[in-house]
């Protein structure tokens, strides 16, 4: 059944119809649940339709069951790669190319990530061939000091370009034609430029020619050139030099706001620590840190509309001044938090998800990933919660019995699982589909669920029944005869019980009385060292030497007959196949 659903989900996605495909997976999924290529499939559908959250838990599923699967991982990294997490996808496919060094869809896969991942990095600007001459208040401390330039500074278009300059050195190419700025460039420098046009310029060429001049000349045009200048008023240098002071004052008094509103959240006063914080944003709008601070106090409060506001902005305003990646990823990670706070059904959860999840792009942080998990968590039990129906769900398993009278299976299986869709807690959907797929031959989730439905109601017996049988035909007769017994404490008169103990103990004793044929012989003795409690008491040095003694010692062996536990444990030996009684 399993492979006939995935012929139709191959034809389906083949065709382009991938919510088809998906459809069909899934149905192979239930029949098989451990094979790692259905989880494959239907991860590649879904990512297909660009729903890559969906395809991220396939492809997980997929790498979990075969972890030595290259495709799995290509998978994994195409589920990444389409949820932006650029150095997961990365990751994923480098484990992926580790297994097989030639697989073309993995190093293309790898090239696209690699490549998105160097997008989503702000390009650099290039270091400014000048260094640092234009950085700090150094600059203006420079060019009020040299007679040349000091006047320039009382040209409010000159200071304009000169701090454009300073925000962003590699811009200066762009201003080059300007005198004024090459005869600035210059007293930085520590050069004298030529640059013609300036006053300046014209009256200090005589010095440049001392062969037309001798020096005793020359000294007085100096001397009489600077008394010139040395009158010049300086309000507009000692202005901006206020205004640099008045900026640098700003941002402190700004910090001492910030560090009021910190004080005062820690008290629970989150009136006072929103006015700080805000203050402190009005004082200074190139510390987004404001606004994520004030958002965590409108989260405490409850105010869940005005955090998201402010993270908003934090984000908008981050990004416009370029700000580190983890303050915007911190902004994010406050929005999902209120928006979980505000959710009250499944779909409200969507936008909380993939606001962590963008966050996480920005900034793999663990507490973001946590809350991303949380989020997810809470968004499938609501979901469940509200799929919950008792009635439709009881309607269900009505449908799924009258299948199974009508052998089937499929059918019965998919109205079963609707059915523990609508009501998880009722044992008997989980007793019916174990039937079908114990019918089916899919044991071990026939098993799966007949386990399931004693947890959910230790008494009842139907479940034993099911469990047992399920062992049996896994030829795990042993197990299953103590399943049997166990569901005979609770009726011990149930006739599918006694006869499930009756079946048990013939396969037990064919071993004992040495009327297996080889095959089976050898195939029980494979099964059986699969089994933990068989390796355990092989490897058991006392059972070691009892086995031991059954062979050379035959008085030893008959003291440890009376021990029940020994006697127990080789017991199981005889019905695995691996100890034969003589």
């Amino acid at each position: 059944m399993a492979d006939e659903a995935k012929a139709k989900g191959n034809a389906a996605f083949s065709a382009g119809k991938y919510e088809e495909a998906i459809r069909h997976f899934t149905e192979a999924i239930n029949f098989s649940p451990t094979n790692h290529v259905l989880y494959s499939n239907r991860s590649a559908a879904y990512a297909s339709l660009g729903k890559y959250s969906d395809a991220l838990p396939d492809a997980e599923k997929t790498v979990e069951l075969k972890p030595d699967w290259s495709k799995g991982y290509s998978r994994l990294g195409a589920a990444h790669l389409g949820l932006r997490r650029y150095d997961d996808a990365v990751s994923a496919y480098n484990k992926g190319l580790e297994i097989d060094p030639n697989n073309d869809a993995l190093k293309s896969g790898l090239a696209d990530a690699q490549s998105a991942q160097a997008r989503s990095r702000p390009a650099q600007q290039p270091p400014s061939p000048f260094g640092d001459v234009f950085s700090g208040t150094e600059m203006w401390a420079k060019l009020t000091a040299d007679p040349s330039t000091r006047a320039l500074l009382q040209q409010p278009d000159f200071v304009r370009t000169m701090q454009d300059i300073q925000k962003n050195p590699s811009s200066l190419n762009t201003y080059l034609k300007d005198q004024r700025v090459m005869q600035a460039l210059g007293v930085l420098l520590g050069l004298k430029l030529n640059a013609r046009g300036g006053p300046e310029e014209d009256t200090e060429m005589p010095e440049s020619s001392p062969e037309r001049k001798r020096p005793a000349e020359a000294e007085p045009v100096k001397e009489e050139k600077r008394p010139e200048k040395a009158p010049e008023p300086e309000p507009e240098p000692m202005e901006l030099s206020g205004e640099v002071k008045e900026v640098k004052e700003r941002k402190a008094q700004a910090q001492k706001e910030k560090e009021a509103g910190n004080a005062a959240y820690k008290k629970k006063d989150f009136e006072a620590a929103i006015q700080h914080y805000t203050k402190a944003f009005e004082l200074d709008d190139e510390d987004i840190s404001f606004l994520t601070n004030r958002a965590a106090v409108y989260l405490e409060m409850g105010k869940y509309e005005d955090c998201i506001k402010d993270c908003d902005k934090a984000v908008e305003r981050g990004r416009e001044l370029r700000s580190d990646f983890k303050m915007i990823a911190r902004a994010l990670t406050r929005k999902g938090t209120a928006l979980v706070k505000m959710a009250k059904c499944s779909k409200d959860y969507e936008l909380a998800i993939e606001t962590f999840q963008k966050a996480l792009t920005e900034h793999r942080n663990p507490d973001t990933l946590k809350k991303l998990n949380e989020a997810e968590k809470a968004k499938k039990e609501l979901e469940q919660q509200e799929y919950f129906d008792p009635q439709i769900a009881d309607e269900e398993r009505e449908k799924g019995n009258q299948y199974f009278k009508e052998q089937k299976f499929p059918e019965a299986v998919k109205h079963y699982t609707e059915s523990i869709k609508r009501n998880p807690k009722d044992p008997r959907a989980y007793s019916n589909r174990a039937a079908c797929y114990t019918k089916l031959a899919a044991l071990p989730e026939g098993l799966k669920d007949a386990e399931k439905c004693i947890e959910l109601d230790p008494t009842f017996v139907k479940g034993y029944t099911r469990k047992g049988a399920a062992q049996f035909l896994m030829k795990e007769y042993e197990k299953a005869l103590e399943t049997y017994q166990e569901g005979l404490k609770l009726d011990r008169n149930n006739q599918e019980l006694l006869d499930g103990v009756r079946r048990c103990v013939e396969q037990i004793n064919k071993a004992s009385r040495g009327d297996l044929t080889p095959e089976e012989l050898k195939e029980r003795q494979a099964k059986a060292m699969q089994d933990p409690e068989i390796q355990n008491i092989l490897t058991d040095p006392v059972m070691r030497q009892v086995l031991n003694d059954f062979q050379d010692n035959p008085r030893a062996a008959q003291e440890h007959m009376k021990n029940p536990l020994v006697m127990n444990k080789i017991h199981k030996l005889v019905s695995a196949g691996i100890v034969q009684m003589k």
